[in-house]
């Protein structure tokens, strides 16, 4: 007699991923595709405080200012009332900048000048090397 003797099959000990892989993917896309979706619609109601001064023992601070029709200052020109052109403005910050590095700077806009124009001098202050750039506020408009 011939004794058979039988194999035994080791078990597969290995898991399958390929299902969880698809519905990462899946998931991925459709975080991708909502979540621009929801940074655009969010409501936001700024608060209502008066800001901090600057210290008064601090360097006076490099003003850039735009005005309602667009025209830019600055503080630091030869006549701060006379419009500068930006290619000037960002010489003249930079240059004023390396002679004294921590000096602030901050931004003045009239109330009526569009959003976007005190955001490019913002990018325009950036560019030329402005480490960290403040607002400039009216304080007696905190007190109504």
């Amino acid at each position: 007699m011939m004794t058979v003797t039988r194999r035994r099959r080791k078990q597969v000990s290995e898991i399958n991923v390929v299902p969880y892989i698809d519905v990462m993917l899946v998931l991925l896309i459709i975080f991708m595709v909502t979540a621009p979706l929801i940074t655009q619609g969010v409501k936001v109601d700024l608060p209502k405080a008066s800001a901090e001064p600057l210290d008064p023992e601090s360097k006076p601070p490099i003003v850039a200012s735009v005005d309602k029709d667009g025209n830019y200052y600055l503080s630091t020109n030869n006549d701060p009332n006379a419009a500068i052109d930006v290619v000037d403005l960002a010489v003249a910050v930079q240059a004023e900048l390396q002679v004294s590095p921590d000096r602030p700077v901050v931004v003045k806009g009239d109330g009526s000048v569009q959003y976007n124009q005190v955001v490019q001098l913002m990018v325009l202050l950036q560019r030329a090397g402005v480490p960290q750039v403040g607002l400039m506020t009216d304080n007696s408009a905190g007190d109504k």
